[in-house]
């Protein structure tokens, strides 16, 4: 599956303005990590892109992944982007296992992401300035951006084999360079 295709994907099936700045978020921090670990860059980036392309239609577990997995195989697309996106999900984790750099980094960049967003969002420079020791206090506050998994976030460092600090000031990188299609600017 190229870049074009994935966008179109996403498109057809996600009408939410706020999921597909997410989808983007992922998919600008997956190429960051790609670019990084020598990876395979479009690749990484697609699985960012479409990894929660089916949660509208199906937002709860298994049917979320899994529900979108089946598409993805209907439309011939390959296992290595499906079993990365089946692995975000922890229902899926005894078959798709975060045994792999790309599976680990999907999972380690998506609640992530979608928390630095919410950090942003509260801002009135967005993300210029952001930094992970801010990022961090938020992290102590329950109430703010409740959905995300405070556990991911923190498991998230060492499934990309990083600090914490880090881990947070390479998607904030990441969000940076897109920082306009987020609406972060």
């Amino acid at each position: 599956m190229c870049r074009p295709d994935a966008w179109n994907l996403v498109c057809e099936f996600v009408q939410s303005d706020s999921l597909r700045k997410h989808m983007l978020a992922v998919e600008a921090a997956m190429r960051r990590y790609a670019r990084r670990l020598g990876e395979d860059e479009e690749l990484w980036g697609v699985v960012g892109l479409v990894h929660d392309f089916d949660y509208e239609l199906w937002p709860e577990p298994p049917d979320h992944t899994r529900q979108g997995a089946a598409i993805l195989r209907q439309r011939g697309v390959d296992e290595e982007i499906i079993g990365a996106m089946l692995s975000h999900a922890p229902w899926n984790r005894d078959e798709y296992p975060l045994d792999r750099p790309l599976r680990r980094t999907l999972s380690a960049c998506d609640e992530l992401c979608g928390f630095l967003t919410a950090c942003a969002l509260i801002r009135p420079t967005r993300l210029v300035g952001l930094t992970a020791s801010s990022v961090r206090k938020k992290l102590k506050t329950p109430s703010f951006a409740a959905n995300v998994s405070r556990q991911d976030v923190y498991d998230a460092a060492e499934w990309v084999g990083r600090p914490l600090e880090e881990h947070i000031e390479e998607c904030i990188a990441a969000l940076a360079d897109v920082a306009t299609d987020l609406g972060l600017a």
